[in-house]
């Protein structure tokens, strides 16, 4: 038996390949706000979210489709989805607690602990089979749809009834029939468990003498060795079958521990989603392609981790590009431009893991990898300078990546000076257009991104972040050239209240960096 929620052959494998960089990807895409909201305080749906949303990078456009198909299903009947996980919770609680399962040094133990797991286990599949066959027709994704008709082909009332008959005379109540034979040194050998034949012999039957000829014998009552032998005995001829039971439990076991992780990634995308609809936020399934295609498009496109932080609704962007390897966006401070970004790995993720995104529409190519460049604080101890802790993480970034991959800067080699950053910043960037790779870069580095726009190059975009005339930040981003300022004046007059002494009567666009 198999779930087949999350892959339509094969199980979801949490012991998979996660990326290289998740840790940095945690902390630059702020991913423990995104899962947290999928969590809650569960700690074991935050492991599987955070395992299913990471390691969705390794996935192509016809799993994503597939999980999107199953995630519109629990969208439409959350419920049942929860009831299902719910249920498989309250199973697995309860087994932990009694199941010891082919562990178990003695064949007795195993034996009753097996069948005491398999005979609750009848009333799981019965609740089971009874959802499939009523809600079957309120599903139609594949992945719901071969679930629902497995479990009402395999745990039809027959199979489960005489699954309850061998059980019940596997509890021995009218002893045990075994037959063995005499090995070496008269010692016994090769002993088999027997079923019964017939109904044996009535009481009728036995007061008259007609019932067949039997040999036995009785204990002594001071005989302490007798039971023991006994017991031994029963042990050799049941040890089979109480293997084969503890296998069985442990097969029964495992699907349902399959089936409440698989259906643990879908009840935190439900969780995502009722938090964000309580607060009008949109989402959407995107539309993936294959890597290299080069489609980006997007509306209403937002960063759901600030959305989850804040109260209100958070500003979105749109863009519509085709062709595109490189996107440079500049603007003034504080203008949206780390959100935007931020929004854009994020989406990325939860597009390629089968989720819904946080967007009106969406269409983009998967990428095999996803890695995130952002500036960092002063190293502490001292042991190198901010801008060589810079360099040695493009090294590493730089071993890890393959063709279209997607690269996010964020402000990076801003910690030496303009011109030598400028230059490193494109070299760089020049490689990895080269090598076929996708990349974001939010800088304020001018000279940087102007010498790409006076190249005029057609697999580059430029944005900037906009700025009212009275410095008033939309924080929405728009198709532009880069401008030399970043408007620094417009933040010292916001937190002051007042313009600077040794700059009062200059003009409003002093030329200064540019953060987000």
């Amino acid at each position: 038996m198999k779930a087949f929620l999350m892959h339509r052959e094969r199980d979801f494998d949490p012991e998979g390949a996660m990326p290289w960089n998740e840790r940095s990807l945690a902390q630059d895409l702020e991913l423990d706000t995104l899962l947290g909201a999928m969590a809650g305080d569960d700690e074991y749906l935050l492991e599987v979210v955070r395992k299913a949303v990471l390691s969705g990078l390794y996935n192509n456009v016809d799993v994503i489709l597939y999980r999107q198909a199953a995630m519109n299903d629990c969208l439409k009947n959350p419920a049942v989805v929860r009831g299902l996980y719910d249920l498989m919770v309250d199973v697995l609680t309860v087994t932990k607690k009694h199941w010891w399962g082919i562990s178990s040094h003695y064949p007795s133990s195993m034996l009753y602990s097996s069948i005491a797991l398999l005979e609750s286990s009848l009333e799981t599949f019965r609740m089971l089979r009874a959802v499939a066959e009523e809600q079957a027709g309120n599903f139609e994704s594949e992945a719901f749809t071969a679930l629902f008709a497995m479990l009402r082909k395999e745990l039809g009332e027959d199979y489960l009834g005489t699954v309850q008959h061998h059980l019940a005379g596997l509890k021995f109540r009218k002893g045990v029939m075994l037959s063995a034979e005499l090995g070496e040194y008269n010692e016994g050998t090769n002993y088999v468990l027997r079923q019964p034949s017939g109904k044996g012999v009535n009481w009728l039957q036995r007061m008259l003498g007609k019932g067949p000829r039997v040999y036995n014998f009785r204990l002594a009552d001071r005989d302490t060795a007798g039971p023991r032998i006994l017991s031994d005995m029963q042990h050799r001829a049941t040890s089979r079958v109480a293997i084969a039971l503890a296998r069985s439990g442990d097969h029964v076991l495992s699907f349902f521990r399959m089936l409440r992780m698989e259906l643990a990634f879908y009840v935190g995308c439900l969780n995502l989603y009722d938090r964000l609809a309580s607060k009008g936020e949109r989402v959407c399934f995107p539309l993936p392609v294959p890597a290299g295609e080069r489609k980006h498009r997007f509306s209403g496109l937002y960063d759901v981790s600030l959305s989850l932080r804040l109260e209100g609704k958070v500003v979105s962007n749109t863009g519509d590009t085709e062709g595109k390897n490189l996107w440079v966006i500049t603007g003034a401070n504080q203008g949206g431009k780390s959100s935007f970004l931020r929004s854009i790995g994020l989406a990325q993720l939860m597009m390629q893991c089968g989720m819904f995104v946080c967007a009106d529409s969406l269409e983009a190519e998967i990428c095999p990898s996803l890695s995130t460049h952002y500036k960092r604080e002063e190293d502490v101890s001292m042991k190198s300078g901010k801008f060589d802790e810079e360099i040695a993480r493009m090294s590493e970034i730089v071993d890890h990546l393959v063709p279209n991959s997607m690269v996010l800067f964020n402000e990076s080699f801003a910690a030496t000076n303009e011109r030598e950053g400028s230059e490193i910043a494109g070299q760089i960037v020049r490689a990895l257009l080269e090598r076929r790779m996708k990349v974001f870069y939010v800088t304020h580095l001018f000279e940087f991104a102007h010498a790409f726009f006076d190249e005029k190059r057609e697999d580059c975009i430029f944005w900037r972040a906009e700025r009212k005339p009275d410095g008033t930040r939309t924080f929405r981003m728009l198709e532009g050239e880069p401008l030399e300022t970043s408007y620094g004046e417009d933040l010292y007059r916001q937190i002051f209240d007042a313009r600077p002494h040794f700059e009062r009567g200059q003009s409003e666009s002093v030329k200064s960096p540019v953060a987000t």
